[in-house]
């Protein structure tokens, strides 16, 4: 009895905190309207950027979004990659030591897991700017993605759902001990791929959502928008540097049903953060499927293929300039490139048919989703190299010494903290000096193009695969030098330290740059597929490196030959297969080069402000 009044007095208190909250929301609401009713010009102080709030009224930019918005969903974002880096960065540990499978099984089983969640974010993406909008749809998949984490949770928990017990000392011993059944590795999988579908759902769309608290005509917003992205990805690494170091370790050493309960806890302490938070959000209207309409705007131009362009663009059919305001809109001009697709705005006869005749407006976002694209294929490559290179430096690492002291052991996983350090001091630098550096030189508010700091980050991405390939060749000497050591290698594993550094610095500038260069060109209306975008690489990518790996390790093995990656990694040749990947980095760098040469950057809104406007955004980023 005690118990059911306790939950019953919990549940009255939360409905009366609900209560107090919406209350208080409406209230701020009128004070809002009344506020901007009184002044002398109350356009002047909303938003330009079609923000709204929950109610779909304008946006007093004093009230809502900014940064005071963004420690809300910043918080949320510690905690979430904390959650999902808790699961990946040990996830191929778990599946060897726990559900006893091999390398190449293993790697396979991670690569698929993090593809499907990232490839699923196109899924949240339609969601979001079709239908339901960003803040609904990241509420929906944040349930489920909480939910997944509680299944895993209990499947980690209970024998019932493991196989018995097996001591591994190396890996080449998995095949000694009895595998998983079909019923555990259902339940497991099961709790993985919900959460795959979760973050699906809330990724591309809780930095989008971020991005959205600042209006690019207003000078102040717009400089602070130019660092929001250095900055969410800083915070998106202080959780996935806890999660490398203090998850990791209690996975390893304490439990793994405490090492998941806690990112489960922490995931549900963040949702409380970031729904408290929801008063001072700035919203924008869903605005349809962005796949309909650019398959509209295809098949209305190839239906006039044979048609003449008239000279005049004017003559070209567009919407009233009401009908955009009334969708918190923008009209974009006609451009010429991929001239072919403006034939879908010549007015022939008198049909409206949208799938016969489409705006100048949507024409031109068509062309911007379409330019992203040779972009997004460049990304394949270094999205491959992450997906796989970190489950096998970890698998490198379990062959080191590992000691600090004599009681003292290194989780292999750990070792990726040094990325994320090395990530969050390069971040820091380059935003704090950077940055002003290159502004000074370079007179662009970025310091340097979207392109160009993405380009910085392959190159730095091919050199991690150099090194990589240098230090294996190291341990493999040693290794073959000291056969009888039981699989372990006599080298501290801190000789993998720079491989990992330059990673990190890599990640700083190509991760960071990638997901800023797809978000702000990606059309308005079109934010959240933008994202997508991005995390689209890293779900093609782990596709990819699954079926690098297996055929890497097929190819090597036939005719008697001894392969290149074996469960044994001293009998294996990694450092083959890292040069291979070195050589496909360069590779793709070439062909990164031509696709910039071509690329032809969107207009941004930065450029419809008055000369005034940008003289004092010029003041503010100078002031830094």
């Amino acid at each position: 009895m005690s118990g059911a009044s306790g939950l019953l007095c919990a549940l009255c208190s939360f409905s009366f905190f609900i209560y107090q909250y919406f209350s208080e929301e409406k209230k701020s609401s009128r004070r809002e309207m009344e506020e901007a009713n009184g002044s002398e010009s109350g356009s002047s102080i909303f938003t330009k950027d079609g923000s709204v709030d929950r109610k779909g009224r304008p946006v007093l930019r004093s009230k809502r979004g900014g940064w005071t918005a963004c420690y809300f969903i910043v918080v949320y974002e510690v905690f979430e990659r904390m959650a999902y880096y808790g699961i990946s960065s040990n996830l191929v540990v778990y599946l060897t030591k726990k559900l006893h499978q091999g390398t190449v099984a293993s790697s396979n089983n991670v690569t698929y897991w993090t593809g499907t969640a990232f490839l699923s974010s196109i899924l949240g993406a339609y969601i979001a700017d079709a239908h339901l909008g960003r803040f609904r749809t990241f509420s929906i998949f944040s349930v489920v993605y909480f939910l997944g984490m509680c299944l895993l949770t209990a499947a980690v928990s209970f024998s019932s759902l493991k196989p018995p017990p097996c001591n591994i000392q190396d890996i080449a011993d998995v095949g000694n001990c009895k595998p998983a059944s079909k019923l555990q590795l259902g339940i497991f999988f099961s709790a993985l791929y919900i959460i795959a579908l979760g973050t699906g759902g809330t990724k591309p769309n809780i930095s989008t959502i971020g991005a959205d608290q600042f209006d690019e005509f207003d000078p102040k917003e717009r400089a602070d928008k130019i660092s929001f992205f250095n900055w969410w990805m800083f915070s998106i690494y202080l959780g996935t540097l806890f999660a490398n170091i203090m998850l990791v370790y209690v996975q390893d050493n304490i439990g793994w049903t405490l090492g998941y309960g806690i990112p489960t806890i922490g995931l549900a302490i963040s949702l409380v953060i970031f729904y408290a938070g929801t008063s001072f959000y700035r919203h924008k209207v869903p605005q349809g499927s962005p796949f309909t309409k650019m398959a509209r705007v295809l098949v209305a131009a190839m239906r006039k293929c044979k048609v003449n362009l008239p000279k005049d663009s004017l003559k070209l059919y567009e919407l009233d300039l009401d009908e955009y305001m009334k969708q918190k809109r923008f009209k974009i001009p006609s451009t010429n490139s991929m001239r072919f697709l403006n034939k879908a705005a010549i007015i022939v006869g008198t049909s409206r048919n949208p799938w016969k005749l489409c705006p100048v407006t949507h024409i031109e976002e068509t062309k911007q989703m379409l330019r992203l694209i040779p972009v997004l294929i460049a990304m394949f490559i270094p999205s491959t190299m992450t997906a796989q290179v970190n489950t096998l430096f970890i698998k490198q690492g379990t062959t080191l010494n590992r000691h600090i002291g004599p009681h003292f052991q290194i989780p292999p996983a750990s070792l990726a903290s040094f990325t994320t350090i090395s990530m969050l001091i390069t971040i820091f630098l380059y935003d704090r000096f950077f940055v002003r550096i290159m502004r000074a030189w370079t007179k662009n508010p970025r310091g340097i193009t979207l392109l160009q700091r993405i380009g910085v980050g392959l190159v730095f991405d091919a050199t991690v695969m150099i090194v990589a390939s240098l230090i294996e060749k190291r341990r493999l000497s040693v290794a073959r030098e000291n056969p009888s050591n039981g699989g372990q290698v006599p080298l501290t594993i801190f000789i993998l330290l720079p491989q990992f550094v330059l990673m990190g610095v890599s990640e700083a500038f190509l991760v960071v740059g990638k997901i800023d260069f797809f978000y702000h060109q990606a059309p308005e209306g079109m934010k959240s597929l933008g994202t997508a975008y991005s995390l689209v690489t890293y779900g093609v990518g782990s596709f990819l490196s699954s079926f690098l790996l297996s055929l890497v390790a097929n190819i090597t093995q036939r005719n008697g030959r001894k392969g290149w990656i074996l469960n044994n990694l001293n009998a294996s040749h990694l450092d083959y297969y890292y040069g291979l990947l070195s050589i496909l980095s360069f590779c793709n760098f070439f062909f990164f080069l031509i696709v910039c040469r071509f690329y032809v950057y969107k207009t941004e809104l930065f450029e419809t402000l008055t000369g005034e406007e940008k003289e004092e955004l010029k003041e503010i980023q100078n002031r830094g």
